[in-house]
């Protein structure tokens, strides 16, 4: 790993910050603390950071706040803190833009192969980024996906994703018609080996889902449920 990858750690308790800081700073990791929202926002802002560690119930201005500021400008991954495992709380998460979650009481052990993991798919795509010399696109009906300028176009308009909503719909569409498991997805998008919540997956599905229908149904509909397996991408799914 490289030992200058940066982790800003947000939370209001000082218990976790340290316990968090301890145990990144293990594996090398430079690691910065921000206590609040807007603290938060700064740093992340003016600085760049590999990974964020972002609490959800902060004082003032929350994790989702913090989150949906900061992807106007930046797509640094962002792992969010919070004691709230329901369904609903993880999509708002997602929704704008938080690449993974974590629900408290948690293992620093596990936060830290979740930074890991982060780090080495965001490592794979950079070099996947700079080994490709040709055009890198992917043309279906009524989808485009501009892998190059990590653009989805549906009908010509450009659709807003998240990082990991994008990576889960460029790895589908890399395999038309190719059954994936959810585990399969963890494995490959999340770089889970042995630890994620499936639901993971089908919250991304869902969310990635409704924002392709926004525009068209026919390109939401390439994303198609096998029941009882996963999920596979069909590119003739309008014939």
């Amino acid at each position: 790993m490289d030992k200058e990858s940066k982790v800003l750690v947000v939370d209001d308790e000082d218990r976790i910050r340290r316990l968090l800081k301890m145990y990144l700073e293990r594996e090398q990791f430079i690691v910065e603390e921000a206590e609040n929202g807007e603290e938060a926002l700064d740093m992340a802002v003016h600085n760049d950071y590999e990974v964020i560690l972002l609490d959800l119930m902060l004082p003032g201005m929350d994790g989702e706040e913090v989150c949906r500021e900061l992807r106007k400008s930046k797509a640094t991954p962002i792992i969010m803190l919070t004691a709230k495992g329901e369904e609903s709380n993880r999509v708002q998460g997602f929704e704008v833009g938080t690449d993974d979650y974590i629900v408290k009481p948690f293992s620093p052990r596990e936060v830290v192969l979740r930074v890991k993991a982060i780090l080495r798919r965001a490592s794979a795509t950079k070099f996947l980024q700079t080994e490709t010399q040709t055009k890198d696109v992917l043309v279906f009906p009524h989808l485009t996906i501009d892998n190059d300028a990590h653009r989805v176009t549906v009908n010509e308009e450009v659709i807003s994703l998240t990082p990991k909503e994008y990576e889960l719909l460029l790895y589908l569409a890399q395999a038309p018609d190719k059954v994936f498991s959810r585990e399969q997805l963890l494995k490959d998008v999340w770089d889970y080996d042995f630890f994620g919540d499936l639901r993971t997956v089908d919250t991304h599905v869902k969310r990635l889902r409704e924002k392709l229908s926004r525009v068209s149904e026919e390109a939401a509909d390439m994303i198609s449920t096998v029941w009882g397996v996963g999920y596979k991408f069909e590119a003739a799914a309008d014939e």
